[in-house]
């Protein structure tokens, strides 16, 4: 960031782009969907999928296999990141999440009208795998440009909180699919699945109506204009700052591990070991990602005081303390405890870390290759942890919920180091430039 007297410049960064509100509404609706058509496979991996789809003598096997393709979309992610992310920052940001949210949506669609094993045989889990793959593909390639969208929008000053605003679809993405199998669970085995599933097609039009009306960055068309884009900013990124990408990795290593820790086995594990019946798992899920539509803005809005690399400190180090507490508080098999659980794990802890990541990782790149670079790391982490929930079942055949709880410790140590050894990005320095900037053409 340099000085400049240039008062466009200098009223971007007080005020943001005029489009600013109608953006970060945009890219927040489009990330709820894509969160609730990624994560309602998750629930229904946890609750449905292994008799339905990988039927067998041992219902473990069976939710091993539902984790199995449940990370296998992971495994997508960073190639549609790459994707993605090349588009984005190529071409524009907004293209891209118009696409993903239409792929998506399809592909979520289908899931619900998908045959199963007892109908089709094998063919029934190989269709589920290779719609697991569009939609990490999708996936993928829309986590950049919304965020990117909405933070290169913003008055520089506030980024952290604007920023925060489309992270507000992971909390929201998994209430809206957990009220939706909690809604649907008495409507019988075929129904209470299919559903939440083909709900989705209502709020893929409301999404891409919201998207199309948004627009393109004001700094990618400012880099556009005055020929500031790379000719191929992914290759930029891996030879210049792949440092960066691998801090990337470990940083969110600490948000979306122990998110899924959370979010997906633990419901798996409560109503497997009868601590506790659907009805209150999914309870506790929808209270805490209620409370997150709320608590990710905040984090993001007091990163923007505090910095965002002190706040990541905090955020590893309280996942470090809760990995056993969270289990011990759940094998008590009270209601308000397991309530208190998910309270913890996501509006305190996790949501610390997803509101603060929309500004960090953004601030890690220029614009040029921001788009790639932050999708990279943001990707390639997610490619591991959506394979955490399998791992953790598998963990816990043979060490019990100790093993588990061991998991959600050791990506708490990885965020750590990597905050560790990340540059802050948002600190007095920062915030003293763009008060020169702002300053200097008034």
């Amino acid at each position: 960031m340099t000085v400049t007297t240039d008062r466009p410049v200098a009223s971007q960064a007080k005020y943001g782009s005029p489009d600013k509100l109608k953006t970060a509404i945009g890219s927040t609706v489009g990330t709820t969907i894509e969160n609730y058509d990624f994560l309602a496979y998750g629930t229904a991996a946890a609750l449905y999928f292994g008799p339905l789809f990988f039927p067998g003598e041992d219902p473990v096997v069976g939710v091993l296999l539902g984790f199995l393709t449940f990370g296998i979309g992971f495994a997508m992610r960073p190639l549609g990141g790459i994707i993605g992310g090349y588009l984005g920052d190529k071409y524009g940001r907004k293209p891209v999440l118009v696409g993903a949210l239409m792929i998506m949506g399809v592909a979520t669609v289908a899931i619900g009208i998908l045959p199963v094993y007892q109908q089709v045989g094998l063919l029934a889990p190989l269709l589920l795998t290779l719609i697991r793959i569009v939609q990490g593909l999708a996936f993928g390639a829309e986590w950049g440009g919304a965020v990117l969208m909405t933070f290169e929008h913003a008055p520089w000053k506030s980024r952290g909180k604007w920023a925060a605003i489309p992270q507000l679809g992971v909390p929201l993405g998994v209430f809206l699919a957990n009220v939706a199998f909690l809604l649907t669970g008495n409507l019988g085995d075929e129904w209470s699945w299919r559903l939440p599933f083909l709900f989705s097609a209502i709020l893929i039009i409301a999404g891409l109506i919201i998207r199309f009306k948004v627009a393109e960055s004001p700094e990618f068309e400012e880099a556009k204009a005055t020929g500031q884009l790379e000719k191929n900013p992914l290759w930029t990124v891996i030879r210049d700052d792949w440092r960066t990408v691998l801090r990337v990795i470990a940083l969110r290593l600490a948000e979306t591990g122990g998110f899924y820790v959370v979010v997906t086995y633990l419901i798996s594990y409560l109503t497997t070991s009868h601590h506790a019946d659907r009805g209150t798992a999914l309870t506790g899920l929808i209270i805490a990602t209620a409370i997150g539509a709320v608590s990710t803005v905040l984090w993001g809005a007091l990163s923007d005081r505090t910095g965002r690399r002190s706040l990541y400190i905090v955020g590893s180090v309280l996942t470090i303390a809760f990995g056993f507490p969270m289990f011990l508080l759940a094998n008590t098999g009270i209601p308000a405890l397991i309530v208190l659980v998910y309270i913890i794990g996501l509006p305190i802890i996790h949501d610390m870390l997803a509101g603060v990541q929309g500004a960090y990782f953004s601030e890690l790149f220029k614009t040029g290759t921001r788009t790639s670079g932050a999708s990279l790391g943001y990707q390639f982490s997610a490619a591991i942890s959506g394979f955490i929930p399998f791992i953790a079942a598998a963990v816990a055949v043979g060490l019990g919920w100790g093993g588990v709880a061991w998991i959600y410790v050791a990506v708490g140590v990885i965020g750590l180091v990597g905050a560790l050894l990340t540059r802050e990005t948002w600190g007095r320095r920062e915030r003293a430039e763009v008060d020169r900037i702002i300053a200097a053409a008034e």
